[in-house]
């Protein structure tokens, strides 16, 4: 053998051992992340280990690495790109790179300093696009193997697990919500009363349906003592579980006020106004309806803050409880209060709402109005309170057809028997 096929065997073996030193040098940096990612790192390291495999390893100059955030395209890594460019937004160039390709962009403030993009996607759902810019990329002298491909490689391997991690992240997001839906079901579980009472001085009975599980609605019925009952209703601006985590408080007080049984009507509104307003800081704020009977003087008391003033029907007429104060919540002070009283001289039936009711549209756009509510009341009075809530609800989803409850709806129905059931 001459010294020219010498030469040349050993220019083969040397291309062979090269090929074989860079395969294992590719397989070592595909094990060391795939470890890295089986170890859990955080997030931020797993994009500094990228980094620095691109930039010291593989000498890329310049690259951006840029992943999805909700519903925005971030940059979450890069190299050798100043941040004013990088906060330049590139989203609408994204669609058009649908696989690895050339970037010939050479205006473009931001574009001009890569040659290549390589887009990885999930199914039909990019999740990732690395940006490289390098003249080693150019230089096949540099490489016996195609660097792009082996970057490729690695971000696919990167983005599928930031695409996992963020899809648990959900999930346990999902499963916490779940809980706190739970938790908030039994606050609103005990705040709505499971059972209301049915005697020969008065009969009540509810509805609730809130709209999201669980919401801002409340009722409730007292013993105040010495023959005295309360019955009452309340709605908080807003829904779901932050609404009724404030409702509980908003019970919370109220029972220790409601049972004070010397507080006037003025220091009950405005102490009770107080206490809304701490909780609430101003954000938010309860209409309530409460009313206070005393069965033997047949004597009933009652404060409307800014609720829908609910119906009473006795000897054939209609009235509506209006008199009482603004919201609470809102002001230090309630700029005006007073309270509506009367004294029964028949037995009578109370309709307490809240607004999800009288909100409801059908398809013709039309609202179960108060007077729809007060025909009904005409139509159905004599029925008990249970009877009357289970044909309301009935003629409520026949009348809504297929649309949804824009709301939570709330009804406590009430009788007040002045001699005793049956007497009439």
């Amino acid at each position: 053998m001459d010294t020219s096929q010498n030469i040349e065997s050993k220019t083969r073996e040397e291309i062979l051992e090269t090929k074989l030193t860079l395969q294992k040098l590719q397989f070592n940096r595909l094990l060391e992340i795939t470890q890295a990612i089986n170890n859990n790192i955080p997030i931020a390291d797993l994009f500094n280990l990228y980094k620095g495999m691109l930039t010291w390893e593989m000498r890329i100059e310049k690259f951006a690495l840029f992943t999805r955030h909700e519903d925005l395209w971030v940059c979450v890594t890069s190299a050798g790109i100043e941040d004013k460019e990088l906060a330049i937004n590139i989203e609408d160039y994204f669609p058009l790179y649908q696989r690895r390709q050339t970037i010939t962009e050479p205006e473009h403030d931001l574009l001009k300093n890569f040659s290549v993009v390589i887009p990885v996607y999930h199914k039909d759902y990019a999740i990732a696009y690395t940006f490289l810019g390098s003249d080693v990329l150019d230089d096949p002298d540099q490489h016996a193997y195609d660097p792009v491909s082996l970057i490729s490689a690695i971000t696919n391997i990167i983005a599928v697990a930031i695409e996992n991690k963020r899809l648990f992240k959900r999930q346990l997001g999902q499963e916490r919500m779940k809980r706190e839906i739970e938790l908030a079901v039994q606050v609103q579980n005990m705040l709505i009363p499971g059972e209301l009472p049915n005697n020969e001085n008065y009969e009540f009975s509810g509805i609730y349906q809130p709209h999201e599980g669980v919401g801002g609605d409340y009722y409730d019925f007292f013993e105040v003592g010495s023959g005295v009952v309360a019955f009452c209703i309340a709605d908080i601006s807003g829904k779901g579980i932050a609404a009724a985590l404030l409702m509980s408080n908003f019970q919370a007080n109220l029972q220790t006020l409601v049972h004070r049984k010397y507080l006037s009507v003025k220091k009950f509104a405005n102490r009770l106004n107080s206490l809304v307003l701490r909780t609430t800081k101003g954000d938010k704020f309860i209409t309530f309806f409460l009313a206070r009977y005393h069965v033997r003087k047949k004597r009933l008391r009652y404060l409307c803050a800014g609720h829908n003033p609910p119906f009473m029907y006795s000897q054939g007429k209609v009235h509506r409880l209006d008199k009482g104060c603004t919201i609470l919540g809102i002001f230090p002070q309630l700029p005006e209060i007073e309270f509506g009283e009367i004294f029964l001289e028949d037995d009578a039936l109370f309709l307490l709402y809240t607004d999800g009711l009288t909100d409801l549209q059908n398809d013709e756009d039309e609202y179960f109005d108060d007077k729809k509510v007060e025909e009904f009341i005409i139509e159905n009075n004599e029925l008990n309170s249970s009877d009357f809530n289970e044909k309301l609800m009935k003629e409520v989803n026949e009348f809504k057809g297929e649309r949804s409850f824009p709301d939570d709806i709330s009804v406590l129905t009430g009788r007040l028997f002045v001699n005793g059931k049956g007497s009439n």
